[in-house]
């Protein structure tokens, strides 16, 4: 059976905000968008939702397409429908948080977008259409989220030190950490694993490397453990 709808039908759409760690700085992937409207100017990648393609799909889809950046861990966010958000049409944005290692992800420009690079959140430029907003608002969600989950994890590489792991959260949540507490507190979760590695090529002395145990976590979960910082 054929059914016709009467009502208008908002178009679709998804956002992606993508935050890396560089050495004590947060950072968000934006592109340089090179069609109008707003050519020219930077804002989260993304893009119009393909008809059959899930919201997930099209996030992944849109992000390596004008990004290159794959196999990033991906979270809806937020939905954000104002009527004058797009000059175009009326357009409904899905927008997604993600969160990458930077070392892992080389970025490169593709389709619709004439550049893509990592910007500090703290000195990002002004963003095309409502983009300034999702981004405030995937920020107050990944502060919020890193002291109850241990999503902050995806931020660092596989090893890690103890220094690394609380530099980690004092840049996401803008604040001093205590070490000692810091310390004892992630250590009494057991939830790293101590390896029988350490730093090399510092200039100072080489520090313990971790990694963390996802499916211990996962196992501890399952009995009601709570994360918690």
């Amino acid at each position: 059976m054929t059914f016709t709808y009467e009502h208008p039908r908002p178009a679709l759409t998804v956002d992606c905000v993508v935050f890396g760690l560089d050495e004590g700085d947060l950072k968000v992937l934006l592109v340089q968008r090179d069609l109008e409207p707003f050519k020219g100017r930077w804002a989260l990648p993304g893009g119009f939702v393909r008809p059959g393609e899930s919201l997930d799909e099209a996030a992944r889809r849109e992000l390596e397409e004008e990004t290159g950046v794959t196999a990033v861990y991906l979270e809806q966010l937020y939905t954000f429908g104002e009527p004058d958000r797009d000059p175009r049409e009326r357009v409904v944005s899905v927008a997604y948080y993600a969160l990458c290692k930077l070392t892992e992800h080389g970025v490169q420009a593709a389709t619709d977008a004439r550049d893509a690079a990592w910007f500090s959140v703290i000195d990002a430029p002004a963003l095309a259409f409502d983009h300034d907003h999702i981004l405030e608002v995937a920020l107050r969600r990944l502060k919020a989220k890193v002291t109850y989950e241990p999503i902050g994890f995806d931020l660092l590489p596989p090893k890690f030190t103890l220094s690394q792991l609380q530099t980690l959260y004092e840049t996401v949540l803008e604040r001093e950490l205590d070490k000692r507490n810091f310390r004892k507190k992630i250590l009494g979760m057991e939830l790293l694993v101590e390896l029988d590695e350490v730093e090399r090529d510092v200039a100072h002395r080489a520090a313990r490397l971790y990694r963390f145990d996802r499916k211990r976590y996962e196992q501890l979960k399952r009995r009601g453990f709570s994360f918690e910082l």
